[in-house]
């Protein structure tokens, strides 16, 4: 295997380990955007390193010094969003017994990062639009309107333009949000950073464990569904299961189906509207999908149907993980449904098990 260069980052305390020519070029094109006053929105798969880049994004900037203020629309319900972003007053619903200032007030002259934006309700999308233009708002049950100074970054492992089309979000929002559009390249398209995270994380877990050339080749020609969340776990499981403190493939206990998929899967390029990062869209979408059904049906088997464990080991919101199921039509039946001869139902646990 070819020996590449390692090069470390730290953005607001998250570290960047980065070895490949597409994920460097991504980073380079952040910093070009960084100095600008432009709304980014990072777009790619879950786990992939969007927020890392949207840290990229505010470490960079003229901002730095300033806020930097994160919240993942697709984690609260539509009530809470709102009084997430915009705060409210004392005595504005039950339970409201002081006033509290919202995330665009504690994001003044800095930054506000809103991860899964694609997940946000249609009409906080109307509200959000308004911020975004720079109209002032009212905190709920305010009296007095707030006008704020605050770059917004927003992220999504949806497409966007496809939710536009079937009328899930707002084309207006979607325009103002992609005044500069950032794509982060999966994992699987990034051989060489699979090579040096899945070093790192190994020396994260235990430095004496070394692993084999022919288990490092494995991890490469993986398809990683679950992009570096799920690098992480599998490293860190050979680990504790490797003998003699030497990781070989076997230890990996990664499926088969997916480790035949070659490292370098044959891609179409296509260069984005504003001519720094190119995006590959991979010429055999139906591969994937089967691929990320799949995933999804083990991860709920390993889970025994626990929805929120599911989504937390793919790296997802439980919202996600829903429109997921109900889009490769996995949602169960009232009576339950088998998966890989299990049974899962929501979130039941097994007798004896604990949350």
């Amino acid at each position: 295997m070819p020996t590449v260069t390692v090069h470390e980052f730290e953005f607001l305390g998250m570290q960047a380990i980065v070895a490949s020519p597409r994920m460097l070029a991504a980073l380079d094109l952040a910093e070009r955007v960084a100095r600008t006053s432009a709304t980014v929105l990072v777009q790619g798969e879950s786990g992939s390193g969007k927020e890392l880049v949207a840290r990229a994004l505010h470490h960079l900037s003229l901002r730095s010094s300033r806020p930097w203020v994160d919240i993942s629309c697709g984690a609260l319900p539509e009530h809470l969003i709102e009084s997430e972003l915009f705060g409210y007053e004392r005595g504005a619903f039950s339970g409201a017994d002081s006033a509290k200032p919202g995330l665009f007030e504690l994001a003044h002259t800095g930054t506000l990062f809103l991860d899964e934006i694609g997940e946000l309700e249609p009409r906080m999308q109307v509200k959000l639009l308004r911020v975004l233009d720079g109209m002032p708002y009212y905190r709920l049950g305010g009296t007095k309107k707030i006008t704020v100074d605050v770059r917004v970054l927003a992220a999504t492992n949806v497409d966007l333009e496809v939710a536009v089309g079937e009328g899930r979000f707002r084309r207006d929002l979607y325009h103002r949000l992609s005044q500069m559009t950032l794509r982060v390249p999966p994992l699987r398209e990034r051989p060489e950073d699979v090579q040096a995270l899945a070093l790192h994380f190994l020396h994260l877990h235990d430095a004496a464990v070394r692993i084999s050339p022919e288990a490092l080749d494995a991890l490469v020609r993986h398809s990683w569904p679950g992009n570096v969340r799920e690098l992480r776990n599998v490293v860190t499981r050979a680990a504790i299961l490797a003998r003699s403190g030497l990781i070989v493939t076997s230890d990996l206990d990664l499926p088969v189906r997916l480790q035949s998929i070659p490292s370098r899967v044959p891609v179409e390029m296509a260069v984005s509207n504003y001519g720094g990062l190119a995006q590959t869209q991979p010429a055999h979408g139906a591969i994937l999908d089967g691929m990320e059904r799949e995933t999804i049906m083990r991860v709920l088997d390993e889970t025994r149907g626990h929805r929120q464990r599911a989504a937390d080991l793919l790296g997802i919101s439980r919202r996600t993980l829903s429109r997921k199921l109900r889009q490769y039509r996995l949602e169960e039946e009232p009576s339950g449904v088998s998966v890989n001869g299990g049974k899962w139902n929501h979130d039941r646990e097994l007798p004896g098990k604990t949350a």
